[in-house]
């Protein structure tokens, strides 16, 4: 298995993008570093907390754990118990994400992100 590199991402989902990326701008103290009307993302300290209209509400906020290869990490983890929530997708700038469900049911991503600082 290729190592984790650590938390990368944590996603929430909102039914009300406007309002989520408004609410995090107040709370935050900040301006969102992507701005679109399908991701908003806000760059904490190396970190970043994202909003995605697109994600199901029912699945809560979302921790994506950074590696280099998703592919073998992905089956790492399936080999160990997981199921697959979401599979691994390309989401643009070389990016790529899936999500799967943990043996105690709790679903959290994997991402590999070239534009991550080593």
């Amino acid at each position: 298995m290729d190592p984790i590199l650590g938390l990368a991402t944590v996603i929430f989902p909102t039914a009300d993008l406007s309002a989520s990326k408004a609410w995090w701008q107040q709370a935050l103290g900040k301006e969102p570093y992507f701005d679109e009307s399908y991701y908003v993302g806000f760059e904490l300290n190396g970190y970043e907390l994202g909003i995605n209209p697109g994600a199901p509400l029912e699945n809560g906020p979302v921790a994506y754990l950074r590696t280099e290869n998703i592919v073998r990490t992905f089956s790492h983890f399936i080999d160990n118990g997981c199921t697959i929530v979401g599979g691994i997708s390309a989401v643009g700038e070389g990016i790529r994400v899936g999500e799967l469900r943990n043996p105690d049911g709790f679903v959290f991503g994997v991402i590999e992100n070239p534009n991550f600082a080593a």
